[in-house]
């Protein structure tokens, strides 16, 4: 037992290294350590859960242009966590990464126009942002896709295409889940 509990000390020990390191890192301006820092308040991991501070790094790092910050900043804004919900700065912040290529962030902006939140609705903008992440092959553009063409929305109803990209989605997905 002692050494199990002299085991996850030292673990313990070695992640405060590490979250002081990032810490500075962080600190110093580093934007990749700044973003990685709001994931661990994100998720909890080595700090504290806190979405405040959560917030405050990702900011740093977005404002830096920092597309995964930027994203992540924006489902902070969307979701209302360690901020208060607004769609506005949620799509703000996607469509920053989005002009950088990010495809989450793509889907996002795309999902906004299509739901016409933070952003008047606009089925023919949902499309173009879900193509730009489909020419990436990311699965969820793919389905986000898929539903268009199934409901009709911005594109001629067509269930054999819809057909067709939802199980390009599906095969992606599995592909992607494979590779974990």
């Amino acid at each position: 037992m002692r050494i199990l509990i002299l085991i996850i000390s030292l673990l313990l020990i070695g992640c405060s290294d590490d979250v002081a390191t990032l810490r500075k890192q962080a600190e110093a301006g580093d934007a990749q350590a700044q973003y990685e820092l709001g994931n661990m308040y994100d998720e909890g991991k080595g700090v504290p859960h806190d979405y405040s501070q959560a917030v405050v790094w990702y900011q740093k790092a977005a404002e830096q242009g920092f597309a995964n910050a930027q994203v992540a900043l924006g489902i902070m804004y969307y979701g209302g966590w360690g901020v208060l919900q607004d769609y506005n700065e949620a799509v703000a912040w996607w469509r920053e990464a989005a002009e950088q290529g990010d495809a989450l962030a793509q889907v996002k902006l795309g999902l906004m126009y299509k739901e016409g939140r933070g952003v008047p609705q606009d089925y023919n903008q949902a499309i173009a942002w879900f193509q730009k992440s489909v020419e990436q092959e990311f699965f969820l553009a793919q389905y986000s896709l898929g539903v268009m063409y199934k409901e009709g929305k911005g594109v001629p109803k067509n269930d054999v295409t819809a057909y067709m990209w939802i199980n390009i989605a599906t095969a992606n997905e599995l592909e992607m889940a494979a590779d974990v």
